[in-house]
């Protein structure tokens, strides 16, 4: 069956009745304000990188978490700007910024992992229990034994 002349755009009733109430309605744009973000490259290249992402793993559920969180950024600013919100809460929400940021030490120690020095030894075949032997380095000078050995004071 030749459907031609029933689909004769690329586009259907329902697209432009979405884009119409849902999307326009629920950013208060006007159809101006689509074509001016058209124009706009680095709003071109957000989308494309969703469109991307969303061929690739599909609409997931960090993806839906993800544009929600950057959304609720500028809720999570004002609130921290306004003096009528309690420390506490402002306490609260800066550390779930730079939570989700991942601005946070690493660690169990709080410490960020930088400076120090990591070395691994394999044996080879060898079923022995692995010891690790974290150092940091410090810019205070060691005490010295008796014997002339470096003490570290810490």
């Amino acid at each position: 069956m030749d459907r031609s002349a029933i689909l004769h755009t690329r586009w259907s009733d329902r697209l432009a009745f979405d884009l119409a109430n849902d999307i326009l309605s629920r950013h208060n744009l006007a159809a101006a304000d689509l074509l001016a973000f058209n124009a706009d490259p680095v709003f071109l290249k957000r989308v494309e990188s969703y469109r991307e992402e969303i061929i690739s793993k599909g609409m997931t559920f960090r993806l839906k978490a993800r544009a929600q969180a950057e959304e609720l950024l500028t809720t999570s600013w004002l609130l921290i700007h306004d003096p009528s919100v309690s420390p506490a809460v402002k306490a609260d929400l800066i550390k779930s910024t730079v939570k989700w940021g991942g601005l946070e030490p690493k660690g169990e120690s709080g410490e960020t992992g930088s400076g120090g020095v990591r070395i691994s030894i394999n044996l080879g075949g060898q079923d022995l229990p692995m010891t690790i032997i974290e150092h940091a380095p410090t810019n205070t000078p060691a005490a010295k034994s008796e014997s002339g050995w470096a003490l570290d004071e810490a």
